[in-house]
């Protein structure tokens, strides 16, 4: 995305809505780019990326963990999470380019990869990463249906007992998922929604933690810790079904631990001095070792609540029948969660496409003109006739392919090996050799390619297995026409 001129808005106001009006005090006002004084700190940092990270992809980790088993599962998300903090601490130290403390700023991920690598990167970046966004917003359609049939089937359950069939059809929740997601996509800039952002974060740890809380109690129930040191056994899988699941495991694991993409984004928003870079070391530490405990609290308790028969979705798999109310509260939460972080994901891709037609079509009314009107309550609206018809399309689009492709355990291993080499690893590494001028060939430099390499190969494996899961569900799906 290019640098957006210094009287506008910016990305940052999408994390920090501390920044509303400069206080008096002239130059005091601003930082040294001109725009208004940034406020952010190692804590605000650190609750937006946990904000980010914490999301629906936490609910697949128990059936992940499945697929490993007690060795290799929290070995693998250990792992990860190492990856994760080093990566991000590289990403981190290429926010300014040449000085550390006073060089030039950048904006967004992809001015990060224009300052260091050069314009030819910076399209694949931005083509890997909008793919990706595109992707999420696929993904929380089909999770968050499946949390609505599941208040539905919940119900059923309960009022004919647990060996009903309680079949319920997707379609119309997906939709009613879109119609909220366009009119929400119509407010221009995400800072004027800051409180959904905050009411997201809630319901993403209310939700997290019933399941936490369930799978403890299920433990408890039963009195033993099931599962094995080797993950689901052949026999209740093929060999090659076991090997196809354990590389779209590591694509689940992958997924709930993305957040490079919005990194440079949110650390528009920390204050200086100390410099960016080491408050954002600070914040990655936190915030990963939060979701680490998290993470592996929830994935672990899971597995060890329901062993080889832990479901794809720990909330609507129906491993859980009981207290049906907590459930339903749980997955009306993942909605609630998966409307505002939609709007989080997706906000940077509507402001790409808006920014570049108005820069290919400047004198187009279409595109450029807002239609001022007053919403009662509200106060004035902008409409703007582009912004209505494209984010409108958009939104269209990913409801029909979610209602095509409604997988959402092998889509959202996919999207997590499309993202986690190229945005997780192979950018960070590249930006940080070039910023840091490390010689070609040396020891760090060699180490860091070899990072890069191992990375690659694991997210080439994770897209495999996630292929094959799909290529498994198409064989016995008939398009518009699922049910649970």
């Amino acid at each position: 995305m290019a640098k957006m001129g210094d009287n506008q808005l910016t990305h940052h106001q999408v994390f920090d809505v501390s920044v509303d009006v400069p206080p008096e005090g002239g130059s005091k006002c601003f930082d040294d780019d001109g725009r208004l004084k940034r406020t952010g700190t190692v804590w605000t940092a650190s609750a937006h990326i946990i904000t980010a990270v914490i999301g629906s992809g936490v609910l697949s980790l128990a059936w992940a963990t499945a697929q490993l088993g007690w060795v290799a599962g929290p070995s693998v998300m250990l792992l990860f999470s190492f990856v994760t903090y080093y990566t991000s601490t590289l990403l981190a130290a290429c926010y300014r380019t040449g000085d550390p403390v006073t060089g030039k700023r950048n904006y967004t991920y992809t001015d990060a990869v224009r300052s260091n690598l050069g314009g030819f990167k910076e399209k694949i970046c931005g083509f890997v990463q909008y793919l990706n966004l595109f992707g999420v917003a696929i993904g929380y359609t089909i999770a968050s249906s499946i949390s609505m049939v599941a208040i539905k089937r919940s119900n059923c359950f309960y009022k004919n007992g647990d060996t009903a069939p309680c079949h319920v059809n997707s379609n119309p929740y997906m939709i009613a998922f879109g119609i909220a997601e366009i009119i929400f996509s119509q407010i221009p800039n995400f800072d004027q929604l800051w409180w959904l952002s905050i009411v997201a974060a809630v319901m993403s740890f209310t939700y997290s933690s019933i399941g936490l809380g369930l799978g403890i109690a299920k433990v408890v129930e039963t009195g033993t810790i099931r599962g094995s040191m080797t993950g689901i056994s052949i026999g209740n899988v093929t060999e090659t079904q076991k090997i196809w699941r354990s590389f779209q495991a590591l694509g689940d694991i992958a997924f709930a631990y993305s957040y490079s993409l919005i990194l440079i984004e949110i650390q528009d928003t920390v204050k200086s001095p100390p410099s960016e870079a080491k408050t954002m070391k600070k914040a990655t530490i936190v915030s990963v070792a939060t979701t680490t405990l998290f993470y592996m609290l929830c994935g672990c308790m899971g597995y060890a609540a329901f062993g080889d028969s832990s479901p794809g979705n720990l909330l609507t798999g129906f491993g859980f029948f009981n207290p049906y109310w907590l459930i339903d509260i749980a997955n009306a939460a993942i909605v609630i969660h998966l409307v505002g972080a939609y709007q989080v994901f997706v906000q940077p891709l509507y402001a790409f496409v808006e920014k570049t037609a108005a820069e290919k079509y400047p004198h187009s009314h279409f595109i450029t003109k807002d239609i001022k009107f007053r919403i009662p309550g509200f106060g004035l609206f902008n409409l703007n006739l582009f912004r209505l018809v494209w984010r409108t399309c958009f939104v269209i689009l990913t409801t029909v392919i979610s209602m095509i492709l409604p997988f959402f355990n092998d889509v959202v291993g996919l999207l997590g090996a499309l993202g986690f080499w190229p945005l997780t690893v192979y950018f960070p590494v590249e930006m940080y050799i070039a910023t840091k001028r490390i010689p070609k060939w040396s020891t760090r430099w060699i180490c860091l390619q070899i990072l890069s390499g191992a990375c690659l190969i694991v997210t080439i494996a994770a897209a495999a297995g996630s292929i094959a899961g799909v290529i498994s569900d198409l064989k016995i799906y008939k398009p518009f026409k699922t049910s649970y």
